[in-house]
């Protein structure tokens, strides 16, 4: 029997080719999308899964108070970890205490390498169940080694074996190889750990313990429980963990309220955004956005599937006439017709397979990742079956009960009439296609509107033509002013000054402030950027009072510039001339405020900032400003030349400020992306069913047209009588979507501080889109059922 079915069922799909390509290719498309969203999601939901301690591994996180808002990070001072080892070591198996993720040139000979890694504990090792392909993993412990991956074990020695063999880390430091271990995969959060040195001899190079208070949030700790423990209640135990051990000379520290808390590794990825101290969420509704489009996309394909099918039926009553008549019972048609369905679904998926294959590299490229289709793996054929058959019961089984319901005597007497109940569902489907894909352009061009939104947003300074260079070497820093008066020789570079970080990214925050009217229980936290003389003439800020930092003053040396934010959180009205006092560092003068600069993302609100002159240790980069209108080709020439000159083992790398300032776009960038992708896709497979019901419905009324044009009708008329419907029922699709769409852009706009406006032309546009896309679909087959001959149409029966 089920040979009989499959054999029909070829049958069927072939002689309809026209149909059946249209219900193939639709199903292909969609199920194609929902492949890709699925192993996108995959790889999303299996972040950091490859870790065997995935269950027990967690980050300690710190929450403090800063004037009513509690901020959480994941930054901890030197002094923590010790006391959860001996305090709390019921709780832990291991404490590691690590720098956050840097890049370092590693030497071997001639070989130079840059590569991100860690200063760890050698704790690190066990916790993350590192697979060792030489050495073990105990030996860390030695504060002379250095581990590296495979991949920057065989860039720095190629085939050699490396064990034992010095790398030189930095410019000075020689470390022995103790250790390769394969690298980490791209989906953890550990990816960029390409080598792990110890940390004990950063700590005592650095003299850490002597100078490093508990106040100085510089590192981070992961935890590993101890068999048994439960991690809720371990988080809830080390709450004080810092604040009891806070001293007198910590009682700035102790006005945050610090709280310690654990973060679950499982957590970290998906759900990394606190706000006021609260998990929120975070890459776990991109991974419910893209699900639910990966549904609708292919519930867009079944829906074709069934609307194409029910259209059908007058073509194929009399087949389920004959078939009553011999004795088929509603069973074996049902049987029969989610044969066929199958069958569809079956070609259709196999094609699924080759567009993903086609379109693999070019979704990895809008996505940063590295996936495919896991063919060894006997879980995603066993997904793929069931995938199959939920998408053929989907699509076939209202076609098969509502064609295996027809009346044999009526349809062999001729009186069959064709059943008026599909024509509205028809209708409705085809209205719920075309609410989705509008819902989906409006997403599309608020996504792309809030991203131009905030890149248009006014920066406070210019960053045109600003080169960055780190500083890696004490010469640079010590010389800076010979390195800066060498730079500055190049006709085409217009100024030079050094900072400690980035105007596009400051995260160094400082506290223990005072000023005339600060209460006395302000929790303080300023946003700070050190930086040499002409560091803000060189990027044109723009200042409302006062002045900026001159050589002519040596008295600068203990002066703020602040920006109006600032002011204004300090509660001052006339800010020039007041004075600050920064704990020990000093009593500090005012000497201008500087208009408000996007100094972090440009989609958070601006913070109180304050710059100060600085020369020494925390310069961390050399800025370059190259002139408007000259060539950057001869500047980086002659900005290379200098900085070997004074850090010749260093390979000269720099990074324009624009290119900086553009990765605060890439995730949104990325989304946005996808969105239009798949955006389009729905709108492809939605046209496809307008496309063929349109074809079908010229077809049934070809005697009518011939009639009409013998009559003296027009091919705009016949055109017009066509289209309308369509048209009608597309129209009704965007004014249910309109109140959709706001609804859904509006609550995402409003996670932005800075966010655009719902405009009007964003509805009117996604509207007129999709009745132009409606349009151009079905007067291909309207004009063409208008200007064919009729005569021929009328001897159609």
């Amino acid at each position: 029997m089920f040979k009989n079915y499959l054999k029909a069922a070829w049958r069927n799909l072939t002689q309809r080719k026209g149909h059946s390509l249209l219900n193939i290719g639709g199903l292909a498309i969609g199920m194609a999308a929902t492949l890709l969203i699925s192993i996108w999601i995959y790889d999303e939901l299996s972040f950091n899964k490859g870790f065997e301690n995935y269950e027990s591994i967690a980050q300690v996180m710190q929450t403090q108070t800063f004037s009513e808002e509690i901020r959480t990070s994941s930054n901890q001072p030197l002094q923590l970890a010790p006391v959860l080892r001996t305090q709390y070591g019921n709780h832990f198996k291991h404490v590691v205490t690590s720098t956050f993720s840097f890049n370092l040139l590693m030497t071997v000979g001639e070989n130079k390498v840059s590569r991100p890694g860690y200063f760890m504990e050698p704790g690190i090792t066990e916790m993350l169940s590192l697979k060792m392909l030489q050495g073990t993993r105990a030996a860390l412990e030695d504060p002379s080694s250095i581990f590296l991956s495979k991949s920057t074990a065989e860039a720095l020695f190629g085939t050699e074996d490396p064990m034992g063999k010095n790398v030189q880390l930095g410019s000075r430091t020689n470390l022995s190889v103790a250790g390769v271990y394969e690298d980490i995969p791209k989906n953890s959060d550990f990816s960029d750990l390409q080598f792990i040195a110890p940390w004990e001899f950063l700590k005592d190079a650095q003299g850490y313990e002597e100078r490093l208070g508990w106040g100085n949030n510089w590192f981070q700790i992961f935890v590993q429980m101890r068999e048994g423990v439960d991690m809720e209640a371990a988080s809830t135990a080390i709450l004080d963990a810092k604040l009891d051990h806070l001293g007198e000379e910590d009682a700035d520290s102790a006005r945050f309220n610090p709280q310690i808390h654990l973060h679950p590794l499982k957590k970290w990825h998906l759900y990394s955004r606190f706000e006021n101290g609260i998990n929120t969420g975070g890459a776990i509704d991109r991974v419910w956005l893209l699900g639910i489009i990966g549904a609708f996309i292919l519930l867009l394909a079944c829906i074709n599937f069934m609307n194409l099918s029910t259209a059908q039926s007058v073509k194929r009553a009399k087949e389920v006439g004959i078939r009553k008549t011999i004795g088929s019972i509603k069973y074996q048609l049902i049987s029969q017709f989610l044969m066929e369905s199958f069958l569809v679904v079956s070609i259709a998926f196999l094609i699924s397979l080759v567009l993903v294959l086609l379109g693999q590299t070019a979704f990895n490229e809008i996505t940063n990742k590295s996936i495919g289709i896991p063919w060894t793996s006997p879980v995603f054929w066993l997904v793929s079956l069931l995938f199959i058959v939920i998408t053929g019961i989907i699509s076939g089984s209202y076609p098969a009960f509502y064609l295996s319901s027809f009346e044999p005597i009526k349809v062999l007497k001729g009186t069959f009439a064709r059943k008026q109940g599909a024509v509205p569902l028809r209708k409705v489907l085809v209205v719920f296609q075309f609410v989705i894909s509008t819902v989906l352009i409006i997403g599309t061009i608020t996504i792309f509107r809030q991203i131009q939104f905030a890149k248009d947003r006014p920066l406070g300074y210019d960053k045109a033509g600003v080169v960055y260079v780190p500083i890696t070497t004490s010469d640079i820093r010590e010389r800076f002013d010979t390195v800066r008066e060498e730079l500055l020789q190049n006709s085409d570079i217009e100024d030079v000054a050094a900072s400690d970080v980035l105007v596009t990214g400051t995260f160094t925050t400082n506290s223990g402030f005072d000023w005339k009217g600060k209460e006395a229980d302000f929790a303080d936290e300023f946003y700070t950027l050190r930086a040499t003389h002409g560091f803000g003439e060189m990027i044109d800020w723009e200042l409302k009072e006062g002045r900026g930092f001159s050589r002519d003053f040596k008295s600068d040396s203990l002066a703020f510039v602040i920006n109006e934010t600032a002011a204004r959180y300090m509660g001052l009205e006339n800010p020039l001339g007041e004075y600050m006092q920064w704990g020990d560092n000093g009593r500090y003068k005012i000497i201008g405020v500087a208009k408000d600069m996007v100094t972090r993302s440009p989609y958070d609100a601006v913070k109180p900032t304050i710059f100060i002159l600085h020369y020494g240790n925390f310069l961390s980069f050399v800025n370059v400003k190259i002139k408007a209108g000259r060539s950057p080709k001869e500047a980086l020439a002659h900005m290379e030349s200098t900085f070997k000159k004074y850090d010749p083992n260093r390979p000269f790398s720099y990074t324009f400020l624009d290119d900086e300032y553009e990765e605060y776009f890439a995730g949104e960038r990325r989304m946005a992306k996808l969105i239009s992708f798949f955006t389009i896709l729905a709108i492809i497979i939605s046209c496809l069913g307008i496309f063929g019901l349109s074809a079908f419905i010229a077809e049934q009324r070809t005697k009518e047209i011939g009639v009409r044009k013998v009559l003296g009708a027009s091919v705009y008329s016949i055109w017009k009588m066509l289209s309308k419907d369509f048209l009608f029922l597309v129209f009704i699709s965007c004014v249910i979507a309109i109140p959709i769409g706001y609804y859904y852009m509006n609550n995402w706009v409003q996670d932005f501080t800075y966010s655009a406006t719902l405009s009007w032309w964003i509805f009117a546009a996604a509207i007129l889109g999709a009745l132009l896309i409606t349009l151009l679909t079905i007067s291909f087959q309207a004009i063409k059922a208008a200007i064919a001959n009729p005569v021929k149409s009328l001897r159609t029966e």
